[in-house]
């Protein structure tokens, strides 16, 4: 339920543009890429002699996010940064930020504001800039629909078409944290439901709660894989579920996988928590998606580089296309991997 601010100042006493105003005071111009951000036509961008990356998603309420448990701020941290993850997964940097927002009159001013706080902090921490938008009202919720530029040495970009056979694969950070996270919420929504004065039962779950609602784009992975002059030879972010993502390397390099469930990283505070639901830990990790880890493949010869650093883990290597893409259970046995993935269309 979204939580009204004490003050609430209704839509109409700003209008449109004094929304957008209101809304926009405060963010400043941090990239040298950004000539000319809110208040023109157009925003302007100069990324000199560097290739130029664009990635769109949008947020629906009631499909995408739950406001009876997702705190506005968050949600706007989070749909930034869930942005800035796809140009990362492409070995780039985010620089700008477009933002459409459509609302209805049930959100006051103090709520956009608290939306924008949060959109506001994820700028900040990432370095990219707010450079324009649209708002507009809506008879549906809350939608959101965020663009972001990002810029990449001319030639470095890493897509998912790269992987050759013998390649190394590889994930930062721990998988099924999100999604345990959002079972836990979704029942003490269910709780509150049919018990509105009981108190939420979340002690011990900060981990899982923030995977699900405040993620991180995993920038210090790239940064790190630079350092050590590692170049992946594809890549992606995991934010439909490892099966999907490990499908989609396949399909675009056409090469097949042998994936190793005992080297799959998951949290214990994931794993004793998808036991309490009576959920398998490892499927949680391979379809529940929203952890936004990198998910990439490198050559034999950079073993070394990654071997024992702690923000990654080797979980597999690619295969001729003809073996499949399968995974090999902690007993030796061997299962065709399947992808269910993020059906918003249900």
């Amino acid at each position: 339920m979204l939580q009204q601010p004490a003050n609430k100042t209704g839509l109409e006493t700003l209008g449109e543009f004094g929304l957008i105003d209101k809304l926009t005071n405060g963010f400043e111009i941090q990239n040298e890429s950004s000539k000319k951000g809110i208040g023109d036509d157009a925003a302007v961008m100069n990324y000199g002699d560097r290739d130029v990356l664009v990635s769109t998603d949008m947020l629906l309420e009631g499909i995408h996010f739950d406001l009876t448990y997702m705190p506005i701020k968050h949600l706007g941290y989070k749909a930034a940064v869930v942005n800035f993850s796809d140009i990362y997964a492409m070995n780039g940097k985010p620089e700008q930020l477009t933002i459409g927002l459509a609302c209805s009159n049930r959100f006051p001013v103090e709520a956009l504001e608290q939306l924008y706080e949060g959109i506001a902090m994820a700028c900040k921490n990432y370095g990219v800039d707010l450079v324009g938008g649209d708002t507009t009202s809506s008879r549906a919720g809350l939608v959101l629909s965020l663009t972001v530029l990002g810029s990449v040495e001319k030639g470095k970009a890493i897509g998912r078409d790269g992987a050759k056979k013998g390649d190394l694969l590889v994930v930062s950070g721990d998988l099924g944290g999100a999604y345990v996270g959002l079972q836990l919420l979704e029942r003490e929504k269910s709780v509150f439901m049919d018990h509105p004065d009981a108190q939420p039962d979340l002690e011990g779950n900060d981990y899982i709660l923030e995977r699900q609602l405040k993620p991180e784009a995993r920038r210090d992975v790239v940064e790190l894989l630079s350092e050590m002059g590692v170049t992946p030879t594809s890549m992606i972010d995991v934010s439909d579920g490892l099966s999907s993502e490990i499908m989609h390397l396949c399909k675009n390099s056409s090469v097949g996988c042998a994936l190793y469930e005992e080297k799959i990283p998951i949290d214990p505070t994931t794993y004793n928590m998808a036991r309490e639901f009576a959920l398998d830990p490892t499927v949680c990790a391979l379809s529940g998606g929203e952890d936004y880890e990198l998910l990439f493949t490198i050559k034999q010869e950079d073993f070394e580089k990654v071997k024992g650093n702690m923000l990654v883990s080797i979980i597999g290597h690619m295969t001729d296309a003809d073996e499949g893409i399968r995974m090999i259970d902690k007993s030796g046995g061997v299962h065709e991997l399947k992808a269910q993935g993020w059906n918003s269309f249900q």
